[in-house]
């Protein structure tokens, strides 16, 4: 497999300089499953491009192996050492580690510089195509070029491959470069060459630092790297929205944002208080706070005796910790700490810990949902989950004028991914209502406007029986 970064940076040479490799030299280097070489084919004022080379030792790597029981041959019979993988990944690390780190002794400024970079990889296999491909590189800032191959030139009623020559180009350090290739190149091949465990959480999240928790499609991104390990998939998703892209609920500082923004009317005190209203009303005894942030609505329903079991989940491990803080679980009383429980998990899969509760509240959580994501949210919840009665709010779209501090066309806070106006909401939750076997009513949370209406909406769903 063949990677060749170039630049047509002035001087160009300075190329040389950040990977730490001189144009003058063919060097090799050996690793676990083979041979890397690096060399410059064309070192000018210009121009200047670097290759690196991967001489896989198919047959070495599995001497001394098992077989593979289903098919013996497919240990000798793959395209392994041809196509870009996560062996490529390990060679950047082990060869360009200084690169990819960021550190240049010899020419310190150039590590955080930006400059024109063209990363061509011959050849990619290509899990869902060019789409994909340009899915994952085009919200980084790259061109991309992709040329898909035939499975067989000599053969073209057998259609095209899986396999594509991908170049793409942008302005950024070396570094960066780097970083996205040595996570990305895994997420496009169909496995990876040895076993993913938990250290691979680490991996991706020190080299996903600063773009993959708002990259678009991280879901997938971090699901193919880790091998769709659901445990894997779910510690990693947690860390990443610990770092800034909550799922669940507000991170301290995004909630201290909102908060501020609707202080005035002590909008938070009031939807809290709706809510804790409504799944009174319900007469649930074990109840659930999915989204549950630092634990301010499970802190109500703990001082309300009629709630025997409370549960509250997040995505946020730090929010969890905060919870706890919050909660002062360790101080209270054997009879008081044994009716609440605080889970990690997301609402994103079916979690058999949720299922069999009185009433569910889902207080300002699915606007932080990516539309797409929206239809597994709404099966983990009204289809497995299926508590008696669910409560859920999230802002009102059309009162947000009222704000003169919040710019126009702006959401309440960044990490938002949409706001619904009255009628969007209702129709949403209608539909889900007719589609999962409830009723619902709406409910306004805070001072109405008579244009707009209220601040907050509030749907009450009640199973039918």
């Amino acid at each position: 497999m063949l990677l060749t970064i170039s630049t047509d940076h002035r001087p160009a040479a300075d190329l040389g300089y950040l990977l730490h490799k001189h144009p003058d030299k063919f060097q090799s280097f050996d690793l676990s499953f083979g041979t890397a070489h690096v060399f410059y084919p064309e070192v000018g004022d210009h121009r200047c491009a670097a290759c690196l080379l991967l001489d896989v030792d198919a047959v070495g790597l599995v001497r001394g192996r098992n077989p593979d029981q289903d098919f013996l041959l497919a240990q000798y019979v793959n395209d392994r050492p041809y196509v870009a993988s996560s062996f490529l990944s390990v060679a950047i690390a082990q060869v360009f580690g200084s690169a990819l780190q960021g550190r240049c002794t010899t020419r310190p400024e150039l590590v955080g510089t930006p400059i024109p970079l063209v990363a061509r990889l011959d050849v990619l296999p290509v899990r869902g195509g060019e789409a994909f491909l340009r899915a994952v590189f085009e919200p980084l800032g790259y061109e991309v070029e992709a040329v898909r191959h035939p499975l067989d030139e000599r053969f073209p009623e057998w259609g095209e491959g899986p396999y594509f020559s991908v170049t793409v180009r942008h302005t950024v350090p070396l570094s960066t470069l780097l970083s996205h290739l040595y996570v990305l190149v895994p997420v496009f091949d169909a496995r990876k060459h040895y076993f993913v465990g938990e250290d691979e959480v680490g991996k991706l999240l020190a080299k996903g630092e600063g773009w993959l928790a708002s990259h678009p499609a991280k879901d997938e991104i971090v699901r193919r790297y880790l091998g769709n390990r659901p445990s894997l998939y779910r510690m990693a998703l947690g860390r990443l929205v610990d770092e800034g892209d909550p799922l669940g609920d507000e991170s301290p500082v995004q909630e201290r944002a909102e908060e501020s923004l609707e202080k005035p009317i002590s909008l938070n005190d009031q939807r809290l208080g709706s809510v804790l209203a409504a799944v009174r009303a319900s007469g649930a005894r074990r109840v659930l706070d999915l989204g549950c942030g630092e634990g301010k609505l499970v802190r109500e329903f703990l001082k309300d005796r009629q709630f025997d079991e409370i549960v509250g989940l997040d995505v946020s491990v730090r929010s969890l910790e905060a919870a706890a803080r919050r909660l002062k679980l360790e101080r209270l009383p054997d009879a008081q700490a044994n009716r609440v429980k605080l889970i990690h998990g997301s609402l994103m899969y079916r979690d058999k810990r949720l299922e069999g509760f009185d009433a569910a509240a889902v207080v300002e959580v699915v606007e932080h949902l990516d539309p797409p994501r929206l239809a597994a949210f709404e099966r983990v919840l009204f289809e497995c989950a299926r508590p008696r009665t669910i409560v859920l709010t999230t802002p009102n779209r059309e009162y947000n004028v009222t704000w003169e501090t919040l710019p126009a066309g702006k959401f309440r806070h960044p990490d938002h991914r949409f706001e619904w106006s009255r009628p969007e909401f209702q129709t949403w939750a209608t539909g889900l209502a007719a589609r999962f076997g409830y009723a619902v009513r709406f409910l306004p949370v805070g001072p109405e406007h008579p244009e707009y209406g209220p601040p907050t909406q509030m749907a009450i769903f009640d199973r039918n029986a």
